[in-house]
């Protein structure tokens, strides 16, 4: 049983949906979870666009771009969640629309 090639435009549409996925949670929720949450969906989104385009060029550029795409949101996963929490110690509810209440 021999496996047919999947056509890169296939990659590239799911990458979109899955990147509108997230911008559309990030335009229409307040939670911060959800929103990083989205944006962890957009950086997903971003790596399977650039390692479908690393494949289909036969290098691998895009698969070190990925990489530092990873390592860049788990750095801000980290310090996103750490302000999500710092935010939820003083509020015992937290809006992003209402982020004047951190400063200072």
């Amino acid at each position: 049983m021999t496996s047919l090639p999947v056509d890169i435009s296939n990659y590239v549409g799911l990458s979109a949906v899955i990147f509108f996925i997230g911008v559309a949670g990030v335009l229409t929720r307040r939670n911060p979870l959800i929103v990083l949450m989205s944006i962890e969906l957009m950086f997903n989104a971003a790596n399977l666009a650039l390692i479908a385009f690393s494949r289909f060029w036969q290098n691998n550029a895009g698969h070190i771009f990925a990489f530092l795409v990873i390592t860049v949101a788990a750095a801000e996963a980290a310090i996103g969640l750490a302000i999500v929490v710092v935010a939820f110690r003083r509020a015992k509810n937290v809006d992003v629309d209402e982020v004047a209440g951190l400063h200072g």
